[in-house]
């Protein structure tokens, strides 16, 4: 048995990816390691919460002790570490709350784990650290630049792209002062099922069923590049197996889109599901004032992923939108619970208040 600690698993992305190692990999134990702020969410795992390979301990990142503790319990030979603070909205109003957790946090797990492994017998034989970052930390694309390769300088715009960008800074240190066997990845936008609601297509997705208006920034012309979630978890797998330790993969989904074109086609995939005429909804595009420092474009060329490991996404565009509407909507207690705070509340009283409550 491999005990594998994934940081952030009640959270979007990581869930997707707890849900997918626990049914792929029988011989793996999972400890998912939360501390249950906003955006985790243990309902996002329910149907698998009751399996003997799966643990859930609610802990801060931050906190030493309660990392030091778990790593040395569970005998941790592998983590996957995706807790962070994202949404960059946030980060603008809030940035020592995404300096704190994606910076101090994560350099916190490098520690504990590199005291527990490196007194070990076998020492970092058989360990790995493996990274979750993002394209954004390579900064901003004109319409005509070829897409971001491992290569790219990083150049962040943003204070959660700057926190994600030290993150990343740390991360190599370790492997190169230390010898600590880590790998990182950088993947575009994702999008699927357990998503927060203030991300971009859940939050059209609600407001299309509540009738509310859907903001968008400037014209709607920033290009992102798109990957479904799964495919997400399917090259985490993938490369937590087989990548070179010490090197970065790049994981995108080959699909950028601007802003205004993938807000139009949620808002008629979702009136179609819902049974509204065509049209029915755009009105609720509302522009808005762009957001500071708002990156123009990001676009990832992931073919070293793919010449190296064979990966490349299996969900096209239009397939990842259906299946994407479809959920919230099968979903909607989830999403109002999500909403409307309630799934905080329970949590609060079962695990405790958050260690951090975000502004």
């Amino acid at each position: 048995m491999r005990n594998i600690m994934v940081t952030g698993g009640a959270g979007f992305i990581g869930s997707n990816l707890v849900r997918h190692l626990i049914l792929n990999h029988p011989d793996y134990n999972i400890i998912n390691v939360d501390a249950l702020t906003y955006a985790g969410n243990l309902a996002n795992l329910a149907d698998i919460e009751s399996n003997p390979a799966y643990r859930f301990v609610k802990a801060d990142i931050c906190d030493a002790q309660a990392i030091s503790d778990i790593i040395s319990r569970y005998n941790i030979d592998g983590i996957i570490h995706l807790a962070a603070e994202t949404h960059v909205d946030r980060s603008i109003v809030d940035p020592l709350a995404f300096a704190r957790t994606n910076m101090i946090g994560t350099l916190t797990l490098l520690n504990c784990a590199k005291d527990y492994w490196e007194k070990l017998p076998e020492g970092y034989n058989g360990k790995l650290f493996y990274h979750i970052s993002t394209d954004e930390v390579y900064g901003s694309l004109l319409h005509d630049d070829p897409p971001f390769t491992e290569q790219t300088p990083y150049t962040p715009h943003s204070p959660y792209s700057a926190s994600k960008a030290g993150s990343d800074h740390l991360v190599r240190a370790y492997h190169d002062t230390y010898g600590m066997p880590t790998l990182i990845t950088n993947c575009s936008n994702n999008y699927g099922p357990y998503q927060f609601p203030e991300k971009l297509l859940p939050l059209v997705i609600n407001n299309v069923r509540l009738h509310r208006p859907i903001p968008v920034y400037g014209k709607g012309d920033n290009v992102r590049d798109w990957l479904f979630v799964e495919d997400h978890a399917r090259a985490i797998d993938l490369i937590f197996h087989k990548g070179k330790p010490g090197d970065t993969y790049n994981i995108g989904g080959n699909c950028e889109q601007r802003n205004i074109d993938i807000i139009r086609k949620v808002v008629a995939t979702t009136d179609r599901l819902l049974g509204n005429p065509p049209g029915y909804s755009d009105s609720l595009i509302t522009f808005v004032t762009d957001r500071k420092g708002h990156d123009l474009r990001y676009a990832i060329n992931a073919s070293k992923l793919t010449r190296q490991l064979g990966w490349k996404p299996l969900t096209s565009f239009d397939e990842g939108i259906e299946r994407t509407v479809a959920w919230y909507l099968d979903n909607r207690q989830w999403l109002d619970n999500v909403t409307s705070g309630a799934y905080t509340e329970y949590y609060d009283k079962m695990y405790g208040r958050p260690t951090t409550t975000p502004q």
